[in-house]
């Protein structure tokens, strides 16, 4: 459900970049692989399992690490600058492990 729920956001972006460009409106996504964040403490996942996962992941990941949040925001933050002005229907799959 995960991957699939990925793929519309990224299909929806498509359809309303093609709509709206015309109005010189971006339509940008965001879709980061794994981001180890507290919030995965919280999850009451034993530590060993979360370990192994996490090595996983990082061994399948093109870069071999995982992401940062700050990171995604960084990525974020260009998306909406002057800089990124021509930027538009732009899938961000950073860190996206295999």
């Amino acid at each position: 459900m995960y991957y699939a729920t990925k793929a519309d956001v990224r299909s929806f972006a498509r359809s309303l970049a093609a709509e709206l460009g015309s109005r010189k409106i971006r339509v940008n996504t965001v879709s980061p692989g794994l981001v180890l964040t507290p919030l995965a403490s919280k999850m009451e996942i034993p530590k060993e399992e979360l370990e192994l996962f996490v090595e996983y992941v990082t061994k399948t990941a093109p870069l071999g690490r995982l992401g940062t949040p700050e990171e995604i925001a960084n990525a974020v933050v260009y998306l909406f600058a002057y800089n990124a002005l021509l930027v538009t229907l732009m899938s961000s799959l950073f860190l996206h492990y295999r």
